[in-house]
């Protein structure tokens, strides 16, 4: 076997390999998903005259599937309708997630579509952020964005974080370049913390529009093969971002243990 073409594919673009067992990201053995609906296997429901309804069945996110592709533990630290906003100021305290018994290796955060499409929240910057105390910083998308990343840090200084770009649609202008603004944040942010990487869906993901959702939605949300798909593309991508940093990722297996290997490698 060469070994070599693990890594040096020529031109590889993140998503160009597809891992059906996730491939390197399955060295996280703990993950935390911090999201909404779409991180929460939402189905939609609708009745006899049209009401809709909204279920998350956890099992369907594409965290346990993820799970269940990589044999790791996940944490679906999410719900459906989950801002940035309120993940800090009750969600995530009423539920434990801030428990040093929850502690991850690694974190994925999707969050954004109810916060800049449904709230309209002033998006921000990096100027948002308070150095010394992150539940001081300003009450914008950045800013509570920048305090879950933080407080995270604050129970497991060492784990990877992967910021996840909102992907293409059929959007109006202005949702469009909410959402352009959002990736560049998120880019931003991961220049900010150290151990942070983006996965950009916008970028090197399909685009959902109409032949997409056709396949993959059901109504508003995705259907169970939509997270499925969502699954093995988050996990080709953090396999992606493993295979070209791999010294980021030697001690892995350290991670929230008191050691480390100090030596040459």
């Amino acid at each position: 076997m060469d070994i070599k073409v693990l890594f040096e594919k020529e031109n590889e673009k993140p998503l160009d390999i597809i891992k059906d067992d996730g491939g390197f990201c399955s060295i996280f053995r703990t993950i935390g998903c911090i999201g909404d609906s779409l991180s929460s296997g939402e189905f939609e429901s609708t009745d006899g005259k049209g009401n809709k309804g909204y279920h998350d069945f956890f099992e369907y996110s594409w965290g346990q599937y993820i799970a269940r592709m990589t044999g790791s533990k996940v944490y679906n630290f999410s719900r459906g309708g989950m801002t940035a906003e309120e993940y800090c100021n009750s969600f995530a305290e009423k539920n434990g997630f801030w428990d040093k018994d929850k502690a991850c290796r690694a974190y994925i955060i999707a969050l954004g579509v109810n916060d800049l499409y449904g709230r309209n929240m002033e998006i921000g910057s990096l100027a948002d952020i308070c150095d010394y105390d992150p539940r001081k910083n300003k009450p914008t998308f950045a800013g509570y964005y920048a305090q879950i990343v933080s407080r995270m840090k604050d129970i497991e200084p060492d784990a990877k974080f992967f910021f996840m770009t909102m992907p293409r649609e059929d959007k109006n202008e202005y949702q469009t370049s909410q959402g352009d603004a959002h990736a560049e944040l998120l880019y931003e942010l991961a220049n900010y913390f150290n151990n942070a990487y983006v996965i950009d869906l916008r970028k090197y993901g399909p685009v959902y529009d109409g032949y997409f959702k056709n396949k993959f939605y059901l109504g508003g949300h995705m259907n169970a093969c939509g997270y499925v798909l969502t699954a093995k593309m988050v996990a080709s991508y953090i396999d992606y971002i493993v295979r070209h940093n791999m010294d980021d990722f030697r001690q892995i297996g350290f991670v929230g243990t008191p050691f480390r290997n100090q030596g040459e490698i």
